[in-house]
């Protein structure tokens, strides 16, 4: 047996997996979802407006009310979910915008997927995985010379890039501070995309200062995962993957993220499958996911199935998943990023979009080099949109969003439950508003051109004025901190 093989055999614990299992089977459904899209109807006026009262109030929605609306036809009533989305993220999220970076650690792998560059048996593909000196340049480009605040570390299944890298990799990252115009730049939060992994190992993820924690189910048909993940290999097995968030929660880690890469299955029964995903995290946990994403299948080095999917979303639909997630789990993050263009990515955020990415790549090691160019041999796909963060922080001022920096949520205790109550209640996005413009304005000063400076001051203005009429009684102690920061502080929050 080599290293490899031992390491393989020793991933998934059985026991983590039936602890949860209701006798012997798990909580997707594949004919009853079905079953449950079948029989919907189009819902009437009536029926449209009292399931938004719903998502309004910040409720997840029944599967079959979700099944109602992706009948919708009706123009009319179409505009009215779409402003009923974006009502629903305005109060949960205010108009933030979070941003984050990519950062790939290695693209070895032992599994074997249809659609990935990254597929052990891809001899074409370029395999790299970065020391802890390439990891700390690849953080300095980030952090000081884009403006970063906050990466999503993206790690393959391998040995080479198990528990205890991803743990040095994120001292790495949490070491590095470089200094900028008028204070210093550093990676204040690390949310980390792996494989599944053990309660024990994600105890230790949870200790090692980890943000929020990403698996992907990649497609929750039974069938269809079995189909695109061949069996023997450790992502074959679709239980220890589905129930990954089960046993992050239980090890601690407050804040999880869940999605599906489009394109390998039916969007309508993903969604509802994530809906059905977040309910049982509700039931049995007590708590839903903190974000969920929204990967579109792209095509991909030596990869048939991600040419010629027979279930390519095109842009239309890509939106509608978009606004009816939105509705279906309003308290929720939502993440679209760079594989989609910037006009996709701009109709998004009016659907209810919270986050996406910037200045991207995701050669591995290609922030620290000149110049780099994407090239499919070092990619696991190739992107749609490889805007700066300069450029997307101007147009998002352009569009009357604020872009936040902030971190001060994962500092002060605000994760979790406690978080999830105030994203519910509508008080969350009020209260961050004012960490938000602390770390707009940190920005501002360090990284942006005089235009997007320019840009960026005019909206902030306007969060000013709203701050002072909403919060009288808080706007002193809150400009003062804003005032610390035009001074060159960094870091401050509320």
């Amino acid at each position: 047996m080599t290293p490899e093989t031992a390491w393989i055999a020793q991933r998934i614990k059985q026991d983590q997996i039936n602890r949860y299992l209701d006798r012997g089977r798990d909580f997707i459904d594949d004919n009853a979802i079905w079953d449950e899209i079948k029989k919907a109807a189009e819902p009437d006026a009536a029926t449209v407006r009292t399931i938004l009262a719903k998502s309004l109030a910040v409720q997840t929605l029944a599967p079959e009310e979700l099944a109602q609306l992706m009948l919708v036809r009706d123009p009319g009533l179409l505009e009215e979910m779409k402003a009923a989305a974006f009502a629903v993220k305005k109060k949960v999220y205010d108009n933030r915008i979070v941003t984050f970076a990519p950062l790939y650690m290695g693209n070895f792998c032992v599994n074997n997927c249809a659609y990935c560059g990254f597929k052990r048996e891809n001899t074409e593909a370029k395999r790299r995985v970065l020391s802890m000196e390439e990891i700390r340049r690849e953080t300095e480009s980030l952090a000081g010379k884009i403006g970063h605040k906050r990466i999503i570390a993206v790690y393959g299944e391998h040995p080479l890039t198990g528990i205890d890298y991803i743990l040095e990799s994120m001292r790495t990252i949490y070491d590095v501070k470089v200094l900028t115009k008028h204070g210093y730049g550093n990676i204040r939060r690390i949310n980390v995309n792996a494989a599944p992994m053990s309660i024990e190992e994600l105890t230790r993820l949870k200790d090692g200062g980890l943000g929020t924690y990403q698996v992907f189910q990649e497609t929750y048909h039974h069938e269809t995962y079995a189909k695109l993940h061949p069996k023997g290999t450790l992502k074959s097995d679709y239980h220890w993957r589905l129930y990954a968030m089960h046993r992050a929660l239980e090890a601690g880690i407050d804040d999880v993220g869940i999605g599906v890469l489009f394109g390998l299955y039916d969007w309508r029964f993903e969604i509802m499958a994530l809906l059905y995903h977040a309910i049982e995290l509700e039931a049995k946990l007590g708590i839903g996911p903190h974000t969920v994403s929204f990967p579109r299948m792209e095509p991909a080095l030596n990869s048939d199935y991600a040419e010629h999917s027979p279930y390519k979303v095109s842009d239309e639909d890509f939106k509608k998943i978009i606004l009816l997630i939105r509705l279906a789990i309003p308290y929720t993050g939502m993440i679209i990023t760079a594989r989609e263009t910037a006009q996709m990515r701009r109709d998004a955020i009016g659907l209810g979009i919270t986050q996406t990415d910037a200045s991207t790549k995701i050669g591995i090691g290609s922030y620290s080099e000149e110049g780099s160019e994407q090239e499919s041999k070092r990619q696991q796909f190739m992107l749609g949109d490889t805007r700066s963060l300069d450029e997307l922080v101007k147009d998002f001022a352009d569009m009357g969003h604020i872009t936040s920096f902030c971190t001060a949520g994962y500092r002060c205790g605000r994760t979790g439950k406690c978080i999830m109550d105030l994203l519910r209640s509508g008080k969350e996005g009020k209260f961050c508003k004012l960490n938000a413009v602390l770390t707009f304005q940190e920005w501002l000063d360090d990284f942006a051109t005089p235009a997007t400076r320019e840009a960026g001051l005019r909206v902030l203005e306007k969060e000013l004025e709203e701050i002072r009429a909403t919060n009288p009684q808080g706007f002193p102690v809150f400009f003062q901190f804003l005032e610390r920061v035009r001074k060159g502080e960094r870091d401050l929050f509320l």
